[in-house]
């Protein structure tokens, strides 16, 4: 895990206040108007709702940037860490792509990935 991943996460588990519990979710709801339990992960649609578009929305980014969405942004890292000298082989493990064929369709090196939507985030 990237350093600065693993920071922010750890900040994450101090700040949400389930730190403590390994086997629960990592990502849980902040509000739950319908059972009023937070003790479950976060909805797989939310993420791309109120995670992704949000953040999205707060870069300059939203759904009308042709092609920004998860996908988007997997293809975007792996390009990124096959352009800094990552093992083909290791993204595809990461990506968990049963064949390297698969992996290499999020290479994007060859197709100018600063011009992708996702390189407009500041981290």
């Amino acid at each position: 895990m990237h350093p600065m991943a693993q920071r922010l996460i750890d900040e994450y588990l101090e700040a949400a206040g389930h730190r403590d519990d390994q086997k629960g979710p990592l990502f849980r709801p902040v509000k739950n108007n319908i059972t009023g339990t937070l003790l479950k992960p976060l909805d797989p649609q939310a993420v791309y709702t109120c995670i992704i578009r949000k953040y999205g929305k707060e870069t300059g980014i939203n759904a009308s940037v042709n092609g920004f969405c998860v996908h988007s942004l997997r293809s975007t890292a792996a390009t990124n860490a096959l352009e800094h000298g990552a093992d083909i082989g290791k993204v595809q493990e990461w990506l968990g792509h049963a064949n390297v064929s698969t992996t290499r369709l999020y290479d994007r090196r060859k197709s100018r990935p600063e011009e992708s939507p996702t390189f407009r985030v500041k981290y």
